[in-house]
């Protein structure tokens, strides 16, 4: 059995000894073979053969000699190549060189690999931040009464969490929205507010937001605002006040943006302790008008049957469903859920029992068409590694767009069913090489005291049920720097859906396997070739040196 010691993590060998132990093994037989290809059967790969091997092969048509001189030089002239540095220059790269060269994450930029993310916890506003900066673009805020001097504290209700300010969480918001990205942050809101205090809210998000807040200009909306229109604006989602309808008629229309006007320069001095008995308290008519003007994605309630909750009526509006709806609601009305997502929004929250914070499988809500599938941020594991891998596609700015077919509506007969088994599609070829860099990131202790860790790569398919697919590489006995040299093929119906799930673990011939390593990427934005392709750890944090290099074909079925 091996004996398992606590993670340190440090530095043991530096760059050169690694590059050198890493390369001992024989070169894969088809890296060898394309190197020789392009070189024209001779040791060195010149500049102009590399520009030809990155444009033919690599699939990088915008690629130029300008792009790729700093990268060669960086290999020809740090220490990396297996030449003497003092008669380099303008030599080629040899066939280390040119491994080396794939393994480099910024030789192509940033994601080279690809085309373009509770009850006796500590309430903060450091989560808030952590997943505005990872790209996240919405944030619920459960909002109850409070004694303090706004009068209004975020906390998950009904628990021994401790509360947080308002006004901190409006701040962090403000500062750290659109660093990551600049596609607008949606805020939804559980309200648990008297009207008086729906009506400070508004105030106080008002006057922290400014012209960054977007209040719609209809109470009506037909459909929603593309993101590209609402750039760098914050977005309210909620359920829409409590009215009075004799008086709703008048206070519409010109008092509705002069209470606004007013919102900038006028603080509402009552608080929840004036508010003694809520149930007896006249809702704030005003209040209400002002809240309701800030709210764009209007929520419903989601009682009723689900087919009276799924129709569409040309109202545009968010319905929230749990976990456990969304999976029975699946199993009866799929095609219903999907044309109600063609026009409205649908969020998916996890079940109330995750009181570890927990996550669900969020792809069962992406099948059918959800927008917001909502994450617990501080919940590690498999889904949060599916959720941060759907969004590093469209360059991570954390909206991506639905296939044509869960877009554009079709006959009852052409309707997508995820259930149903479809022709295949694409091929997807992924070929796992070899893998580096775990004994500059981890101790050398950390996955076996007494010897170097059996590695090996589990590739999977996450998509609908029919695409659905897990396999693995052999066992690397003893060898901190594991070759595989293994191809897989996966066959996909529906590729638009696909995310390729890669982890990598030590074999543990008497107990659970130790992680290593993974990633998750959306098989439609995987670019072909040879790729180096960074390992993240449970949270999503990316090691700094450990990596894959790997192969990716996709090829369409005739």
């Amino acid at each position: 059995m091996k004996m398992k010691v606590k993670v340190h993590k440090y530095k043991v060998l530096n760059f050169l000894t690694r590059k050198f132990e890493v390369h001992k093994t024989e070169p894969p037989l088809d890296i060898k073979k394309t190197f020789l290809k392009f070189a024209n059967g001779g040791n060195l790969m010149f500049n102009d053969q590399l520009l030809q091997f990155m444009m033919e092969y690599q699939g990088e048509k915008n690629c130029t000699i300008k792009d790729l001189e700093p990268i060669i030089e960086k290999i020809l002239h740090e220490g990396n190549s297996t030449c003497n540095a003092e008669g380099c220059k303008g030599q080629g790269l040899s066939l280390n060189d040119f491994i080396n060269f794939l393994l480099l994450h910024d030789f192509n930029g940033h994601n080279s690999y690809l085309t373009g993310n509770q009850l006796t916890s500590e309430c903060s506003d450091e989560p808030i931040i952590e997943a505005l900066l990872h790209g996240v673009r919405v944030i619920e805020l459960d909002l109850w009464p409070a004694s303090s001097k706004d009068g209004i504290k975020v906390v998950h209700g009904r628990t021994l969490t401790t509360p947080v300010s308002l006004i901190k969480c409006l701040e962090s918001i403000k500062k750290y929205a659109f660093i990551k990205s600049d596609f607008p942050v949606i805020l939804t809101l559980e309200d648990h507010l008297t009207s008086t205090l729906q009506a400070k809210f508004a105030e106080i998000a008002t006057e922290i937001f400014g012209d960054m807040l977007h209040c719609p200009q209809t109470d009506c909306l037909t459909e929603f605002p593309s993101p590209e229109s609402l750039k760098k604006q914050v977005v309210i989602s909620t359920k829409l006040p409590k009215e009075d309808p004799q008086n709703e008629e008048e206070l519409c229309g010109k008092a509705l943006l002069d209470s606004m006007v007013k919102l900038k320069t006028e603080y509402l001095n009552e608080s929840y302790e004036d508010e003694e008995d809520i149930s007896t308290k006249k809702p704030n008519l005003r209040g209400a008008v002002q809240y309701k003007h800030l709210i764009t994605i209007h929520g419903v309630k989601s009682k009723g049957t689900i087919k009276e909750l799924l129709k569409v009526d040309g109202k545009v509006r968010r319905l929230s469903l749990s976990e456990k709806k969304l999976k029975s609601a699946s199993e009866s009305h799929g095609t219903d859920i999907i044309r109600f997502t063609r026009e409205n929004i649908l969020r998916v929250f996890p079940n109330g029992e995750r009181v570890k914070s927990s996550n669900f499988r969020p792809h069962l809500g992406w099948m059918y068409g959800a927008q917001m599938v909502a994450f617990n941020i501080q919940g590690h594991g498999k889904p949060l590694w599916y959720q941060q891998g759907m969004f590093r596609a469209n360059g991570g700015c954390g909206y991506v767009k639905k296939p044509e077919f869960l877009l554009c509506k079709q006959s009852d007969k052409d309707e997508f069913d995820p259930k149903r088994t479809s022709p295949v599609k694409k091929i997807l070829k992924v070929k796992v090489y070899n893998g580096e860099g775990w004994k500059s990131d981890f101790s050398s202790t950390h996955f076996d005291l007494f010897s170097p860790p059996d590695f090996y790569t589990k590739v999977c398919i996450v998509g609908v049920p029919a695409d659905s697919v897990k396999k693995h590489t052999s066992v690397v006995m003893n060898k901190w720097f594991p070759v595989w040299d293994e191809e897989f093929e996966f066959p996909l119906t529906v590729p638009k859906l696909a995310l390729l799930r890669i982890q990598v673990k030590d074999k543990d011939k008497g107990g659970k396997d130790d992680f290593a390593g993974q990633n998750c990427l959306p098989v439609p934005e995987l670019r072909h070739g040879f790729r180096s392709v960074p390992l993240y750890d449970k949270r999503g944090k990316k090691y700094e040196s450990v990596k894959l290099l790997m192969r990716f074909q996709l090829e369409n079925v005739e």
